[in-house]
């Protein structure tokens, strides 16, 4: 059974002031909220439908419908776990590093980070004005592997005035990424969905790249963002190994 104390607190978290302000997020789903207990997150509460699903402390064994009242999902799945939100190690300037200037897209931040955790990636820089990774919808996109990547929110332009790393910035017009010679170190800037890039932070960029169109129609304007991060990390990584 779900208390209707908890049920005040999970729905709360929906929002990012009461994540801040209790220390705590909602993950759903059994691989998502598995994938977080490996990683050493620290679990609040787990709500399951089914007693066998998962072993965990603090565990509430609940109907369909209470699921369902706390859900974040349309759908909802069979469990649903509040967890700590974890220390942020110290940046290191050293690696190769994802920024992100002003994503405001669930999907794709989630998307991101996950990306990142694929291509080694261990640090994430966001500005502050990217959506918060413990929205629950970037937590289902990141598939788990938000416990594997260090996501920090700073100022964007502070952190890349002292950073000692090369900085390439993702345009439409720059240099070919695939005619480029590309370090194992430095910091990649993507851009706001709409926007791209801001002003402010062009100016940091030493390196401008950008990811070719094939073909004779040639109209596309622009990639998605998750979308390009894949194709640059990937260029970044094939490199090194070469």
């Amino acid at each position: 059974m779900v208390s209707k104390s908890q049920t005040k607190l999970i729905t709360s978290l929906q929002q990012k002031k009461y994540r801040i302000q209790n220390g705590l997020f909602v993950a759903e789903g059994p691989k998502v909220i598995t994938e977080l207990l490996n990683e050493g997150l620290k679990l609040q509460a787990f709500f399951s439908t089914n007693s066998a699903e998962i072993s965990a402390e603090n565990h509430f064994q609940i109907t369909e419908t209470e699921l369902k009242k706390i859900s974040f999902l349309k759908t909802a799945n069979t469990s649903l776990a509040v967890f700590e939100i974890p220390k942020v190690k110290p940046l290191q300037d050293t690696g190769l590093i994802v920024a992100l200037d002003a994503i405001r897209d669930p999907g794709n931040l989630g998307t991101i980070i996950r990306l990142c955790d694929w291509f080694g990636v261990r640090q994430l820089l966001c500005s502050e004005d990217t959506v918060d990774c413990f929205n629950p919808k970037v937590v289902q996109a990141t598939m788990g592997s938000l416990g594997r990547v260090n996501i920090h929110y700073r100022s964007l332009s502070d952190c890349l005035k002292n950073t000692t790393l090369p900085i390439y910035g993702g345009f439409m017009e720059g240099n070919n990424i695939y005619s480029e010679k590309l370090p194992k170190d430095g910091i990649v800037v993507m851009g706001n969905e709409a926007n791209g890039i801001s002003d402010e932070i062009i100016q940091k960029i030493t390196h401008k790249i950008s990811i070719p169109r094939f073909g004779n129609i040639q109209k596309t304007e622009s990639l998605n963002v998750a979308t390009a991060t894949a194709i640059l990390l990937s260029e970044f990584r094939r490199t090194i190994e070469m």
